[in-house]
């Protein structure tokens, strides 16, 4: 069924801005209530920081769920990516690719921990916070309900020369994406799924600008952008060298809310990075993102199911990690 191509006022208006699994031994340790005694209010606390917090900045959703990728992907999910630097060490979020996370992310958690260490000091971990923090947004702004079972303690290490090898780059070519995703243990679907993610948040002109100012020799402007919608990025990122804060929304329709139209957009020629537009290029993504393009039901049950796999990816448990007593530094000095 052909897509049709929404008005373009669109272009202008909005820019700038449960499956079951085989568990590790580290992963049994988790469950969802875990806290039900030692925090019974853990929950409730961290629902109303989001809540006030996505309130007066609607890009909080997309911000967290991006940290909690970025997170999750680096050293598992344990908060490392948190962790600031000092003259010991220069830690994961001072990485070239980290240094463009959103900071109402990191004050979500900031805010939640704050909140949770006057209610029940010393029990709730960081990684815990910003894995529930990350699908609770992802709910209210529209996005499926998943299970995120807890008992994560947070990291020992934070180094930013661990960063570049386990992120995608937007101008990776898509076999090393999967490549990337598969030595996760994601499979191509999983993959797509979570690239969903992008049907929120923004991105900065600086991972885009390629396509509408140096694209080849032959066509400044990648043809595979929708005219008008490049048009309408050079505007926006014409100075984006001297203010490299200027961004535009990764989903230019419905920005802020988390549905299918991503991947719409994406047949459209409305897809922002490099790597969105070869999903529906490569011979291995375009039939799922075809998929999630015309079924929604089928993008949030494959997201829901990875992002329950993402959110155990290399965990830490017991005397593995600790319970941060403030999530940008560890409880002593690590070298």
């Amino acid at each position: 069924m052909a897509l049709s191509m929404p008005p373009l006022k669109f272009f202008f208006a909005i820019f700038l801005v449960s499956s079951s699994f085989h568990f590790l031994p580290s992963e049994s340790k988790l469950s969802k209530d875990y806290y039900a005694k030692s925090c019974p209010k853990f929950e409730s606390i961290i629902q109303d920081v989001i809540t006030t917090k996505q309130i007066n900045n609607p890009t909080s959703a997309g911000a967290t769920l991006r940290l909690f990728f970025h997170d999750c992907m680096v050293e598992g999910c344990d908060a490392s990516v948190l962790i600031a630097s000092n003259s010991f060490n220069k830690a994961e979020r001072d990485a070239d690719i980290n240094l463009s996370l959103p900071g109402d992310a990191f004050d979500v958690v900031v805010r939640a921990k704050t909140a949770l260490e006057l209610a029940c000091p010393g029990i709730v971990s960081c990684s815990d916070i910003l894995a529930v923090a990350a699908r609770d947004l992802v709910t209210m702004v529209g996005g499926p309900f998943y299970n995120v079972r807890l008992g994560r303690k947070d990291g020992f290490v934070s180094q930013a020369s661990r960063v570049p090898a386990n992120l995608p780059k937007s101008e990776m070519p898509m076999d090393e994406i999967i490549k990337l995703f598969h030595a996760k243990g994601f499979s191509v679907e999983e993959m797509v799924a979570l690239t969903g993610a992008h049907t929120i948040g923004f991105s900065h002109c600086k991972e885009f600008a390629d396509r509408l100012f140096s694209h080849s020799k032959t066509s400044q402007v990648d043809p595979d952008l929708n005219p008008k919608f490049a048009e309408g990025l050079k505007k926006v990122c014409g100075s984006y060298k001297t203010n490299p804060t200027m961004s535009a929304f990764n989903d230019v329709i419905t920005p802020n809310k988390f549905d299918n139209m991503y991947y719409q957009n994406i047949q459209r020629g409305l897809g922002l990075l490099a790597s969105d537009n070869a999903l529906i290029k490569h011979p291995r993504t375009k039939n799922f993102t075809i998929l999630y393009a015309t079924n929604q039901t089928a993008f949030f049950e494959a997201f829901s199911h990875a992002m329950e796999k993402l959110s155990v990816l290399g965990i830490k448990t017991g005397h593995k990690g600790e319970v941060r007593h403030r999530c940008d530094a560890f409880n002593s000095i690590k070298v």
